[in-house]
């Protein structure tokens, strides 16, 4: 009985680890795929605007809230070919067909390790009114995105809630 607990004991701290090596895996959940930040900055109404990021025959859609800065993620699969493929990124006001932005840009992924001898291809991106779709993220997008991480975590659990729920 005490070897069967000590095999499952190991077991167990091995799976947690994510690898064979008694230290843990330093980017356990490392996942493939692209990611813009949209800075809404010169643009009014987004609320209800539907989102549409596509590469690689894969697609992410969703609305946008009312907020300043919003980050769209498309997850890829774990075989992803990194090299460059065109990147749509469109945003479509609520009750038209047009799209307001459409803009698209070529993309090559990056390894990201996992720490263990593993990883995944992805890459973030940034749209700006004023610098439009670039795989550079400017020092602005990056500020505006910590200041938007800083206000959820210091919401109120019913904000911060409502805002996890997107």
């Amino acid at each position: 009985m005490r070897l069967r607990v000590l095999v499952g004991v190991s077991a167990l701290l091995a799976a947690v680890s994510a690898c064979g090596s008694p230290t843990p895996c330093a980017g356990v959940g490392v996942v493939s795929g692209v990611g813009v930040m949209f800075l809404h900055e010169g643009y009014d109404g987004l609320a209800g605007a539907s989102y549409e990021l596509c590469t690689r025959g894969k697609c992410a859609k969703g609305e946008l809230e009312e907020e300043e800065i919003t980050k769209v993620n498309l997850p890829l699969p774990d075989d992803v070919d990194p090299d460059a493929s065109q990147l749509r990124f469109r945003v479509t006001r609520k009750g038209t067909d047009s799209p307001l932005i459409d803009a698209t840009t070529d993309v090559k992924l990056s390894r990201q390790s996992d720490g263990c001898g593993g990883g995944a291809y992805n890459r973030g991106l940034a749209f700006t009114k004023d610098g439009g779709l670039t795989t550079k993220v400017p020092a602005s997008v990056s500020a505006a995105w910590v200041k938007h991480v800083r206000e959820l975590a210091t919401a109120s659990p019913s904000t911060a809630a409502t805002a996890e729920s997107r």
